[in-house]
């Protein structure tokens, strides 16, 4: 299915969809979406991307291996964790920190943290799965 229209057309919606992958994950705390949701849809992305210009292309833009991405998440996804028990809090507690930014003040929390790890655990998982397949099916 790599028809010039699709070629053509697929960075584009590659970048709206990663683009679009970052407001779930940041909107996720307040409303609906998080982590989880922005990394499938970003996934989908690297998916259609792969289908529509290659593995290698891919493998290009990503600089690393998937699974280095999975693994850098599960490690800030964990970190996140136990940074209260730095501050003798309990495991899992969230921690907020509130740093003003241009005259605006930005919520910084350890709950960001975990789904920003949540996030990279699974775009990382799920590319790797994807971009496996693309590799042994397309030919």
């Amino acid at each position: 299915m790599r028809t010039l229209i699709f070629r053509v057309t697929a960075p584009y919606l590659t970048a709206l969809m990663l683009l679009f992958s970052l407001f779930v994950l940041l909107r996720g705390h307040n409303e609906p979406g998080g982590g989880f949701i922005g990394g499938l849809i970003a996934s989908s992305a690297i998916a259609v991307y792969g289908m529509a210009c290659g593995v290698d292309a891919v493998r290009r833009a990503l600089h690393f291996h998937p699974i280095a991405y999975a693994a850098f998440g599960l490690i800030t996804a964990v970190l996140a964790g136990f940074l209260p028990a730095f501050g003798r809090g309990q495991f899992m507690t969230g921690l907020w920190a509130f740093v003003d930014i241009a005259g605006s003040e930005v919520a910084l929390s350890t709950t960001l943290l975990f789904d920003v790890g949540v996030f990279l655990v699974i775009v990382g998982a799920i590319s790797s799965i994807a971009l496996s397949l693309e590799e042994r099916y397309s030919g």
